[in-house]
């Protein structure tokens, strides 16, 4: 049996890419810190991967000071949003299709 896996998305491959783009797909935004903690990286293994998605046009950076203190948060764009949801809608057609 031939598994139809058009439609998923390289970008989307990485459990951790997964995991950002989840947590963004439900949240309006999450920091830098936010997103550490909610998917258990370190600084660099994070860092690494937002600047992936960033680097496809998936998510978009809002630079800010609270006080004088940095703050960094992201959130989805549209293209992240419809790539997503592509990834998504194919990953069900899948699950689906071995019923």
């Amino acid at each position: 049996m031939k598994l139809a896996i058009e439609g998923f998305h390289k970008a989307f491959e990485s459990r951790i890419r997964l995991g950002i783009m989840s947590a963004l797909a439900v949240n309006e935004k999450l920091s830098f810190n936010e997103l550490k903690e909610y998917l258990d990286l370190t600084d660099g293994n994070l860092a690494s991967h937002i600047k992936a998605l960033e680097k496809d046009g998936f998510i978009d950076v809002n630079k800010t000071f609270v006080g004088k203190k940095p703050h960094t948060s992201y959130f989805i764009s549209k293209a992240g949003i419809s790539a997503f949801n592509d990834h998504l809608k194919a990953l069900e057609n899948l699950i689906k299709s071995q019923k």
